[in-house]
């Protein structure tokens, strides 16, 4: 019987949540020589040279954007912005930030809380007090905890039945996090949770009356002049997205909801103003020094990313693979590569002195 239209859209996400739960036993009992071997080989000559290198790995497609001191920005690219239409990987493309967006999210309270709009120290219980009693420990957790990772509310995307219909899910994901089990007390220990993220942007929303995106884009990308930056796939078009791809699937993830998208060249600009400052207005900056980080890597099916910034070189770096697996090699991969491309980097750079 054939698919009806509804079917062949879900069925990319049937695969996928397949593969998620049947596991890869055989690997436990190899040694992934891949990452040895990208691991170990002499450096290539050229930053070009690395990305071309990087699709004989498995990825479909990779962009990078490099913003050092005292030079232009300079893109490279590898493989394929659609394999299927065979069109080549665009620097300029759209592409799927994914946890990249926490920092957005990071600066965004910082300023909030420099204007006394909030404080770091309220907590959990004060913005929802309907998951008292449901998030253990809720009357304790403050806003720095979460936005900090320590508030050990559990990561929804841990919870398996999460990955059963991850786009309807995503929607509303805090049912999956309470079905799991706290997993430490506030401030005890640290553990990356999304679930951090989606009450941090409720919180955002509660404080400034507007959609955490729209406060995003007024205080953040307008400023910065950041205009190919975008909260919602439903926001661009496709034909402006890379493709997203997952190894054992034969489908394109980029119709996908996964938030954020911005190009590589509008991510460096944002990790360089966040490092420089520029991003902050007197006195947020220090707010910001106490909660997060100055860098960070994305990961949602199909995509993920990688922005640095590099003090000894005054370097950002972002990276976009449009390839994810289901053994995390290719998330391995990806911080290989970026490692040897900013030896690369640093390599130029001291030979030029």
């Amino acid at each position: 019987m054939p698919l009806n239209n509804n079917q062949k859209k879900q069925t990319p996400l049937l695969i996928f949540r397949t593969l998620l739960f049947i596991g890869t036993a055989v690997s436990l009992f190899f040694v992934p020589w891949i990452l040895v071997k990208a691991w170990i080989l002499p450096l290539p000559n050229s930053v070009q040279q690395q990305v071309d290198e990087i699709v004989d790995y498995g990825f479909d497609g990779v962009i990078v954007y490099v913003d050092q001191a005292g030079k232009p920005p300079a893109f490279y690219t590898a493989g394929w912005k659609d394999k299927h239409l065979k069109t080549p990987a665009d620097p300029h493309s759209l592409f799927k930030i994914a946890s990249i967006s926490k920092l957005y999210v990071a600066v965004s309270i910082a300023k909030l809380a420099h204007q006394q709009s909030l404080s770091l120290d309220d907590t959990v219980a004060d913005y929802f007090p309907e998951l008292v009693g449901k998030i253990e420990y809720a009357e304790l957790i403050t806003i720095k905890m979460l936005v900090s990772h320590r508030s050990g509310i559990p990561n929804f995307t841990d919870n398996p039945e999460f990955w059963q219909n991850e786009q309807l899910n995503g929607q509303d994901p805090l049912p999956f996090a309470l079905a799991l089990s706290t997993s430490f007390k506030p401030d005890e220990d640290y553990e990356y949770s999304n679930t951090n993220y989606y009450l941090l942007r409720q919180i955002i929303e509660k404080v400034t009356g507007k959609d955490h995106n729209q406060y995003i884009k007024q205080e953040i990308l307008i400023p910065l002049g950041l205009n190919n930056t975008f909260a919602s796939i439903k926001d661009v078009k496709l034909d402006e997205v890379m493709s997203g791809y997952y190894v054992g699937i034969d489908a394109d993830f980029k119709e996908n909801e996964n938030g954020m998208l911005a190009t590589a060249e509008d991510v460096g600009r944002f990790i360089r103003a966040l490092n420089d400052g520029s991003v902050f207005k007197p006195g947020e900056r220090a707010i910001y020094d106490q909660i997060y980080e100055y860098e960070h890597g994305g990961l949602v099916p199909g995509y993920q990313s990688l922005a640095e910034y590099h003090k000894n070189s005054d370097t950002v770096v972002v990276q976009f693979m449009n390839t994810t697996d289901f053994e995390g090699y290719h998330w391995n991969l990806s911080q290989i590569f970026m490692g040897r491309i900013e030896k690369i980097i640093e390599r130029e750079r001291t030979q030029s002195q």
